[in-house]
């Protein structure tokens, strides 16, 4: 394994709302890799006592939390769509936070094979997470079962899917900047077999990069 004082290797990990991310995610990490999950990370930063709550209050007042103090996901959600101002500032208060808790425990795993960081606007980002990955994996499926998946998961209705995409990159957008695809639109066991094959390929280069 790595030594814990050479700098981890980094693979982003992205793609569409509903492509499959936690699944190819998940199994990345049974296979051993670091997983480091920004979605996760803002999850935890907007819990009841969360480090983000303060400073979300301040913004937005208290009416944006849930009675037990969590950020209100989906009041968030509807203000963030209906007015870019208010994106803008839920932004501008999450993401250097989420960071840079991502870049701590992507340190922490520098003695892991390698490290997945699961960032599902990373093309969205610009140069924020681009530069911190030695590669970049996008896991990919057809619009049509992006929604489908969605719906069946969330029960959000197809306009609201639709919408949620149209600020995401393109699907053209996130296949152009990728250095591997992960195609899902099939079953299970086909994408955990990509999987498998570019474990074998980051496996190697983590080895051989640059101390």
């Amino acid at each position: 394994m790595p030594s814990v004082n050479r700098p981890p290797f980094i693979v982003g990990l992205t793609g569409g709302i509903g492509s499959g991310k936690s699944a190819a995610a998940e199994h990345f990490a049974r296979l051993g890799a670091a997983v480091v999950d920004t979605d996760a990370i803002a999850h935890e930063l907007t819990a009841a006592g969360g480090a983000a709550i303060p400073s979300l209050v301040a913004a937005f007042g208290p009416d944006i939390l849930t009675p037990d103090g969590a950020l209100d996901r989906a009041k968030m959600r509807a203000l963030a769509f209906t007015d870019p101002a208010v994106k803008h500032r839920l932004e501008a208060i999450l993401h250097p936070m989420i960071r840079q808790e991502a870049d701590a425990r992507c340190l922490a795993a520098a003695d892991a094979p390698y490290v997945v960081l699961v960032v599902p606007l990373l093309i969205e980002a610009g140069e924020d997470y681009r530069r911190r990955c030695q590669r970049i994996a996008v896991v990919d499926c057809p619009e049509e079962i992006q929604i489908a998946r969605v719906r069946a998961r969330s029960g959000l209705d197809e306009d609201l899917i639709r919408r949620i995409m149209a600020q995401q990159a393109s699907r053209a957008e996130r296949l152009a900047a990728a250095d591997h695809i992960l195609d899902n639109g099939g079953d299970l066991a086909r994408l955990y077999a990509q999987v498998e094959a570019l474990d074998r390929l980051y496996r190697e280069l983590a080895r051989s990069a640059p101390p």
